[in-house]
């Protein structure tokens, strides 16, 4: 623009903030210095993975869930004084090369509209495919999970059928820790709160009381549409690998008791609900208030002795 209001070259290129000989060159090529710039297509510095990406590339193969700061965290403490904390984005840009160029295939979804406070969805998932043992035997068991559809927050208990008693345990449970109720409570079509009979009610008696007493709204899904309960089961399927990477980097699937892995399984909810806490304030400022106590989710049967 100046160099068509100044009446030399050496004034437009002073007021432009460049050399004379630097305004000639660009005037000569008739490109802007943005456009002058060579695309940098060479390597800075020696890539320090390239001895160990083919064992880099076998984890994440094996299980493409794990992250990059674990991962590295790994090899940190496999290949120790080797790499320093500054490489960590360079492993990061590689794996993410990886993934777009050879890792699998993307998830094809269809997003859904959440609201804060409004949905909790419940499930059971079955964890024995995982391996864990207690005492260096098989533990088959599930794991009663909830999730908040909006801020993804989410616990669970380990518990052993898809009884009433682990549903309202589990539910309970999760609740308390929220400090608050959700508008509505979805399921799929569970045994412990659907009737599978002819009856005229739709729910059981028992799951209805803890609707009431938490009032709280019944979202069943429909029968044979079990995406309805979407949120849940896929937490179901991160939660899974979010457990096998925190057993692989521990070392052994085996725990001395339960109360060792319940403790583990605690840990590692807090840790898939840290980055969630600013979404989930958002519906703990909306959530209904809790009922004076909790409602007692044990089945009281007359024995003869």
């Amino acid at each position: 623009m100046l160099i068509k209001k100044e009446r030399t070259i050496a004034i437009a290129a002073a007021k432009s903030g460049m050399g004379e000989k630097t305004a000639r060159k660009y005037l000569r090529l008739g490109k802007l210095p943005s456009q002058c710039v060579a695309e940098h297509t060479w390597r800075t510095r020696e890539d320090p993975f390239v001895d160990i990406w083919e064992e880099v590339k076998g984890y994440l193969e094996t299980n493409a869930g794990f992250e990059s700061k674990s991962l590295f965290a790994h090899l940190q403490r496999k290949y120790p004084g080797r790499f320093q904390d500054g490489q960590l984005r360079t492993l990061q840009r590689k794996i993410k090369i990886w993934r777009a160029t050879e890792g699998p295939q993307k998830e094809v979804f269809f997003p859904q509209e959440h609201t804060p406070g409004n949905i909790g969805e419940s499930d059971f998932t079955h964890m024995t495919e995982l391996g864990i043992t207690i005492g260096k035997e098989l533990f088959p068991h599930l794991i009663y999970h909830f999730v908040l559809t909006y801020s993804n927050w989410e616990t669970g208990i380990v518990c052993y059928s898809e009884s009433y008693e682990s549903l309202s345990e589990g539910f309970q449970n999760a609740v308390w820790e929220l400090g608050g109720v959700p508008e509505y409570h979805r399921t799929d079509r569970l045994s412990a709160a659907i009737n599978k009979d002819c009856s005229r009610e739709e729910f059981t008696v028992r799951y209805q009381g803890l609707l009431r007493h938490y009032g709280i709204q019944a979202k069943p899904t429909q029968a044979g549409q079990a995406h309805e309960n979407g949120d849940v089961e896929q937490r179901h399927y991160r939660l899974k690998n979010a457990v096998n990477q925190a057993l692989l980097f521990r070392g052994s699937r085996d725990f001395t008791n339960q109360g060792e892995y319940r403790s583990f399984l605690r840990s590692l909810f807090v840790q898939l609900n840290a980055g969630r806490q600013k979404r989930l304030a958002e519906e703990q400022s909306v959530l209904k208030v809790l009922p004076a106590r909790k409602l007692d989710d044990s089945r009281q049967m007359r024995v003869k002795v």
